[in-house]
């Protein structure tokens, strides 16, 4: 009988809260696998998970110094292990998968979350940009076997790069139907990254004309400007942060929101092209949401209509869609049923074997 497969998935997240991640890993190891996920050590405790979890030292939290060292303490990490298949996930761990998979003639793959030169935090840095677009020129192509998280990106990263990416989607495994009750004190939901491009310059000021309380569950790059914001805007009694949470307590704001709220910023491709899963997890819980006209959002509610999407977002209308909302129970009921139908169709119990058929044809058995 041969032995499994050994498989190294790096990352530069905390390990605690990615749910992708998660996701991909847990059907990697029931599969057979032998999985071992590489992050940064982060001072939250580690869930107990049936796959390895590595936790590489960091002495910068963020910026250059904080990718360059990453970067030189996943390559010798690498170096001298075992493995079979090594997994870059996203442009920010892809030069030391690259290198080792070069030395020591391991096959690679890239796992796409975003498209990194298009994010808001880098196109706002010009001189960050031009760095990390030469990288990607540079390495993608290397990476000719992968997968990313939405089709509009599946064609994006084939007219850029000359790949051929596979599409596995930001979706949740499914739970059992609960029925949505009305919360006594109905408020809006907030859930993900808290980072540049996610819209709360918009968010925050609408708030004046919101007659609800906003829950922002989550964390990032952005969470101390977002602070000032509310400061600024005397908004700290109507908005509640909760930081980071398990997916398990994260589920639990979920299924009380009467409506989720994400408005991304049209600026750069990754926000206007995405899938995230918030947008799915919203949908396995039967939660309305409102969100941007982006071509994906589009697509699927042209066939499941489980949110309200605003062509122009200004602080007067979001409130508008907002209010009118939570004041029809009867759109916001149609909406549920809406998200009982897609949640079938839209869940991991469908995503995992497409994922599995790309690893089978890197480590053929």
């Amino acid at each position: 009988m041969n032995d499994p497969k050994i498989i190294y998935l790096a990352v530069t997240n905390s390990l605690t809260y990615d749910q992708r991640m998660s996701r991909i890993c847990y059907t990697l190891h029931e599969s057979g696998y032998r999985v071992n996920l590489i992050g940064i050590n982060r001072t939250t405790p580690l869930p107990d998970r049936p796959y390895r979890q590595i936790r590489l030292t960091s002495w910068f939290p963020k910026g250059k110094l904080f990718y360059l060292e990453n970067h030189i303490r996943l390559f010798f990490y690498l170096l001298f292990r075992r493995a079979d298949l090594l997994v870059a996930n996203d442009l920010d761990t892809a030069l030391p998968i690259w290198m080792v998979s070069k030395l020591r003639t391991i096959p690679r793959l890239m796992d796409a979350h975003e498209y990194f030169t298009e994010m808001k935090e880098v196109l706002s840095r010009p001189t960050v940009h031009r760095l990390w677009s030469a990288l990607a020129r540079f390495l993608i192509p290397k990476f000719p076997d992968g997968y990313t998280v939405g089709p509009e990106l599946v064609n994006k990263f084939r007219a850029a790069y000359g790949v051929d990416y596979g599409l596995i989607r930001n979706m949740p495994r499914l739970r059992q139907w609960k029925e949505r009750t009305e919360n006594e004190q109905p408020f809006l939901l907030y859930q993900g990254a808290v980072n540049q491009g996610r819209g709360f310059e918009t968010l925050i000021p609408a708030m004046h004309h919101i007659n609800y309380p906003l829950v922002i569950c989550g964390d990032g790059n952005y969470m101390e400007e977002l602070k000032t914001l509310i400061a600024r805007e005397q908004l700290a009694d109507r908005i509640q942060l909760t930081g980071m949470l398990q997916p398990d307590e994260l589920r639990k704001w979920t299924d009380r929101a009467a409506i989720a709220i994400v408005i991304p910023d049209k600026k750069g491709a990754n926000q206007f092209l995405a899938l995230p899963n918030k947008f799915f997890d919203c949908i396995e819980a039967g939660l309305p949401q409102i969100t941007c006209n982006y071509p994906e959002y589009e697509t699927i509610n042209n066939k499941y209509p489980v949110a309200v999407l605003l062509d122009v977002v200004t602080p007067l209308l979001v409130a508008q869609a907002v209010n009118e909302l939570m004041e029809d129970a009867a759109k916001r009921k149609a909406m549920q049923a809406a998200c009982r139908q897609a949640r079938q169709e839209f869940c991991w119990d469908q995503e995992e074997a497409v994922l599995l058929s790309i690893y089978k044809r890197k480590l053929p058995q």
